[in-house]
This record gives structure tokens, C-alpha cells and sequence, in this order.
């Protein structure tokens, strides 16, 4: 059985409307979305733009920067959505099936904002956009899906409405211990506290390297100019576990890649620009003279 869970008192009731002017007029989107369900990564608490190209949706990664996972349920119904960063669900950062994975759990309308990876029944660590080698998947050894925020939306099988009790929506799920992630803390309390880089503004783990030291399992030499997602800074994050007996298949899957802008101008997602070109394409292009000229003379400009 899927074991699902929720965020206690920190769900928000959504009005259906509310994302009515999420398009812009360039036809890139602040929110990506699918049969009623969106899910949008933000900044700063700001939502990053979604570029539609090659066949996907990207948004751009900065580098060194926290960032969120915003998901939606703008239906009458109860659903569970699968939300996983990189190739690793959120709750227990295990790479499985969509269907097999552990899922978050939004009423009707509702919606909830995830920081980062679920370590305990009261805390996760944050997102962060970093490089390969200093990924939470490379010191997992699971780098094979970097780049890639995915949600598979899962609805609920019919039941009789007298199935049902009180507002948690349902009575707690049976428990399966070997069902648990490797090293997920009891549900009976907090986690204790454990030591903590400084955060800076630009996300203090990366200032002072990568937190983690590399996995025994994965020892390849990994690129620091493509993005991915580390794990950092502790937040608070209670949740609690719920029944829900989801449909086999997903009624709808929304993904986001997302590169550096060098990347994305490299992949014809944004156009080229001064600002961002390709350091080796600019190096061939130097040239040591130009126009035929002679030196300013600053003082000639004072006689006139």
C-alpha cells in the first residue's frame, strides 16, 4: 500500500479563478498545468516563467539560489500528486514508479508549497539549484533523471461517502515499516536538531561547497556547468499520514526541465545575447585590432 501524506495547517483555500491571468502575452506561462492541476516552481517566492520549447516546458535555474515546488488541485475532488525532483520523491528521495511512489495528499481547491525534501514528520531541507557533482542525487548516486521536476496526479477511487471521517478525509493509513525510506525518522515526534551552515542569500551551502560528501557508490567526476538540485538549509515542514486509495494509472503528469540560461540560449529555448554567450564561441571570435585608428588625444579636446 502507498502510504500519503499531507502538510498540516498550511494548506491554502484557492479560489478556481485564481490563475486566470497566470499566461502571459509572449505565450510563456508562470504555471504549468494539466486538466485542473498546476504546478509552478518560485523563487524568492516569486513564480519563474516557463518557456514552451522542443517539446517541453523550462524554466531557468539560478545558480546558488532556494528555490519551491507549488502544486494545485483546482477541482472539487481529492487527489494525490507523486512530486519528484531530480528522479527522487520528495517524501523519501527513493526513484520508483509513479505509481508506487508516496504521494502528497490536497483537497479540494487547495494547494501546497514544498521547500524541499521531507526528512522527518516536522522538517524537510530546501531546493536548491547547484551543479552535478554537488547534487543531492550524485552523493545518492542516482543521477540519471538530473534536471527534471515532475508531478504524476493520481485520483482517488469511488467509495462510499460513509468510508470517510472527519476533516483529515480519511482514517490513517496502516503503517509498513519496510516500506520506509532508509533512515526516515518516526512519525512520533520532531527530529532532533542537528548542526547548520549559515544561509546566506545566495544559499550559504553552496557558499561553502557542497554539504555532503560524495556517495561511496558514485565516484564519476560530474559537470559544474549544468544544473541540478541540492539539499540545504532545514525548514519547517509538519505532515501527517493519511489513507487515500489512489486510481492504478495518473490522470495527468506535468514536468518542468530546467538548465542555466548558457544552456537554454545553447538549446534555442532563449534567444542569445550579450549578456549570455558561449565563453569558448566568444574567445574564437577576439581579435586583436580593429578599425585603423590612432590613440585619443584627451587634450586636443581642451583647445576647441
Amino acid at each position: 500500500m502507498t502510504r500519503f501524506f499531507h502538510k498540516v495547517l498550511q494548506w491554502l483555500i484557492v479560489p478556481a479563478l485564481l490563475l486566470a491571468g497566470a499566461l502571459v502575452p509572449t505565450g510563456d506561462a508562470l504555471a504549468l498545468e494539466r486538466g485542473g492541476y498546476s504546478m509552478e516552481v518560485l523563487i524568492g517566492g516569486t513564480p519563474v516563467y516557463e518557456h514552451a520549447a522542443r517539446g517541453t516546458s523550462y524554466i531557468e535555474a539560478l545558480k546558488n539560489r532556494e528555490y519551491s515546488v507549488r502544486l494545485r488541485n483546482r477541482t472539487a475532488e481529492r487527489i494525490a500528486i507523486a512530486l519528484s525532483v531530480d528522479g527522487l520523491n520528495s517524501i523519501d528521495a527513493r526513484t520508483t514508479m509513479a505509481g508506487e511512489a508516496r504521494k502528497w495528499v490536497l483537497g479540494p481547491y487547495e494547494t501546497i508549497t514544498l521547500d524541499g525534501w521531507q526528512t522527518s514528520s516536522a522538517t524537510a531541507r530546501r531546493f536548491y539549484f547547484t551543479t552535478e557533482e554537488k547534487s543531492y542525487g550524485n552523493w545518492l548516486g542516482r543521477t540519471q533523471n538530473l534536471g527534471l521536476v515532475a508531478a504524476a496526479v493520481f485520483r482517488e477511487r469511488r467509495q462510499p461517502i460513509s468510508s470517510y471521517s472527519g476533516p483529515r478525509y480519511g482514517a490513517p493509513a496502516p503503517r509498513r515499516e519496510d516500506s520506509r525510506a532508509q533512515g526516515d525518522e518516526s512519525n512520533s515526534g520532531p527530529a532532533p536538531m542537528t548542526p547548520q551552515a549559515p544561509m546566506g542569500q545566495a544559499g550559504g551551502a553552496e557558499a561553502q561547497g557542497s554539504i555532503l560528501p560524495r556517495h561511496p557508490d558514485d565516484l564519476s567526476k560530474k559537470s559544474d556547468d549544468l544544473a541540478a538540485t541540492g539539499i540545504g538549509q532545514v525548514t519547517s515542514h509538519p505532515v501527517r499520514e493519511v489513507f487515500f486509495d489512489s486510481e492504478d494509472s495518473p490522470t495527468a503528469v506535468l514536468e518542468l526541465r530546467y538548465e542555466y540560461r548558457d544552456s537554454l540560449v545553447r538549446l534555442g529555448v532563449l534567444p542569445a545575447d550579450d549578456r549570455c554567450c558561449d565563453s569558448l564561441s566568444r574567445r574564437e571570435r577576439a581579435r586583436g585590432f580593429q578599425e585603423p585608428a590612432f590613440a585619443p588625444d584627451p587634450y586636443r579636446r581642451r583647445d576647441r
